[in-house]
């Protein structure tokens, strides 16, 4: 019997954690949540692991995933839903890897986390494989932008995630 990635290096047997961030809970974060939570279902590892976003700001807190960003995600048969949350304190400890969808919302969460926690926080885009280590690792922030952002955004998202879930997969994250 293959030993599932929770039972791995983690050794607890409960499912990994993941919790998406960017400003408003609308755009980029719900993005990410719904492609992992699609590539997890591929894989059939929905028992290992469990899912969330939210955002740094709390403009969109209750708003449904935007409506382009929804768009870009079913035209590629990925479904975003929930509502927009705040980030809490309680999250840095709910979570076992917080993922900032760029270099603000890194600083910001990196700000409001206990010192003990800082480590769980990392850019979604240090797990795209094609990223080698780059100095751009930020997710662009589509939401002022042109439609076609949209889908630049479900693009590095998609592969950072599939990227994720293979580091999860052999036990090295979180």
């Amino acid at each position: 019997m293959m030993a599932s990635a929770s039972d791995g290096a983690r050794g607890s047997g409960r499912p990994v954690r993941l919790l998406f961030v960017c400003l408003g809970n609308i755009c980029r974060s719900p993005t990410a949540e719904g492609v992992m939570r699609h590539v997890v279902a591929e894989a059939g590892m929905e028992e290992e692991v469990t899912l969330d976003s939210a955002g740094t700001g709390s403009w969109h807190v209750g708003s449904a995933p935007d409506a382009r960003a929804r768009a870009a995600a079913s035209g590629r048969g990925v479904e975003l839903s929930g509502e927009a949350r705040q980030v809490r304190p309680q999250d840095f400890e709910d979570f076992d890897l917080i993922l900032a969808m760029d270099r603000a919302n890194l600083r910001d969460l990196r700000a409001l986390a206990p010192d003990e926690d800082e480590g769980k926080i990392r850019l979604l885009r240090e797990f795209d494989p094609a990223g080698g280590g780059g100095a751009d690792l930020d997710v662009p922030d589509p939401y002022y932008g042109a439609g076609g952002s949209f889908e630049e955004v479900f693009d590095l998202v998609d592969a950072a995630c599939r990227g994720l879930l293979e580091e999860i997969r052999a036990g090295r994250v979180p």
